[in-house]
């Protein structure tokens, strides 16, 4: 079946009012950057959709490129013909005919955009419904729960007929809905948290922690292809933050207070990306915190960990168990990077038994303690390294039995 149009449903941005308009450029942009490598394609945008006419393109390769992109709830490949009923009727017939296996029911959805078309949509569905009947004897109607919908949109200047409706990223066009920086380790958890907060709107920036020699280079080449997936989401670029946290690290574990080093390793994060975030624009920070999952993700511990910074703290995961955060990562395909076993330095220097319940008062005493803390914190975020990451970022690791390119 040859399909020549690609019908792109919006999300709930289109109840947005004013700044309709706004996110509607948006989503143009995006769609046109993600199928840029295809010169042949048109795009236009009209009554709160994106149409793509194909011109000869493979309907699944351009889907294969959109089907990612936020924003877009739905994409439709379809077959467009003359705004006439004999034409629509045909069409009708060509896309059933591409899309039954077997004995199937199905119902016919005329949406008549055109009102001068001489017929309603409700008689539309009659005829053509009934010559698609006569033509495939076996198929049955059911207007509740049918196996195949024939859908026909009737416009002034075609008629677009159509059976699928492939379900993509959904959200808000990215870019759309502020800033934020994104604490991003080389786990399983962090790259989720973006991909959510991405699918708001939220345009991110990552921030990495690194402490060499404690951490190898594959470990900071980790996070680096955990970015470069992100990027893809992200209209194809993505900032990295890199920084050195070794000296602070040191600092903490000197000070002999095992049960509290992860909360203060944790605010001293918080502290550095609070900013960074301020250095770029950002007016919030993401974290891949899952309610009970560790230590540092107590209701408690999350508590005095967000007491050092005044940008909001957004969660992502929050509500989210491990097995949910995996199938998500495996979908968007940062797990099989993330599960490769090259430590980050929140996996170092862990006590036999953390604070779940850390009390704020003798934390900051503790911190009080360590000498020179700010200039440290200072220190960390003058020797940031900031990387500009692609899909096409090629980044060479090996895990304990294989070799692979990500």
């Amino acid at each position: 079946m040859t399909y020549d149009i690609l019908i792109l449903r919006f999300g709930e941005f289109t109840l947005k009012g004013k700044n309709r308009s706004r996110f509607e450029k948006r989503m143009m942009e995006h769609v046109s950057q993600a199928v840029k490598g295809f010169p042949n394609l048109e795009a236009r945008c009209v009554f709160g959709r994106i149409y793509v006419v194909l011109n000869g393109q493979a309907h699944e390769e351009v889907i294969e490129r959109l089907r990612d992109v936020f924003g877009i709830v739905s994409i439709s490949p379809a077959l467009s013909t003359q705004p006439e009923l004999e034409a629509i009727r045909e069409a009708g017939a060509t896309v059933i005919a591409a899309q039954r296996t077997k004995e199937q029911t199905f119902k016919t959805s005329v949406r008549r955009v055109w009102k001068a078309f001489p017929h309603t949509s409700q008689e539309m569905n009659h005829l053509v419904g009934g010559y698609v009947l006569r033509l495939h004897p076996q198929l049955k109607v059911d207007v509740h729960s049918p196996d195949l919908e024939l859908r026909v949109e009737i416009q002034q200047e075609a008629a677009l007929v159509y059976c699928e409706t492939i379900r993509t990223a959904g959200g808000f066009p990215y870019g759309t809905n502020g800033k934020a920086m994104l604490l991003l380790s080389g786990g399983i958890d962090s790259p989720v948290a973006g991909w959510h907060a991405m699918r708001r709107g939220l345009e991110v920036e990552a921030v990495h922690f690194y402490s060499y020699p404690y951490t190898s280079e594959q470990a900071r080449d980790k996070v680096i292809a955990l970015a470069s997936r992100l990027s893809g989401f992200a209209g194809g670029r993505l900032r990295l933050h890199l920084v050195p946290f070794t000296e602070l690290q040191t600092s903490f574990a000197q000070m002999k207070q095992d049960p509290l080093i992860i909360t203060m390793m944790r605010r001293a994060m918080l502290r550095i990306s609070d900013q960074l975030a301020r250095q770029h624009g950002a007016l919030a920070i993401v974290t891949g915190d899952s309610l009970g999952q560790v230590a540092s993700q107590t209701l408690g511990s999350m508590h005095v960990i967000g007491q050092v910074t005044t940008l909001p703290l957004l969660r992502p995961l929050v509500m989210m168990d491990k097995q949910e955060i995996i199938d998500r990562a495996q979908a968007i395909g940062t797990y099989d990077v993330s599960i490769l076993p090259y430590e980050d330095c929140c996996t170092l220097f862990v006590p036999r038994s953390p604070s779940t319940n850390p009390n704020l008062r003798v934390v900051e005493k503790v911190e009080s303690f360590v000498t020179d803390y700010d200039r440290l914190v200072e220190e960390a975020v003058a020797a940031t390294e900031t990387m500009v990451l692609t899909p096409d970022h090629a980044v060479r690791l090996a895990s304990a039995s294989e070799e692979a390119w990500f």
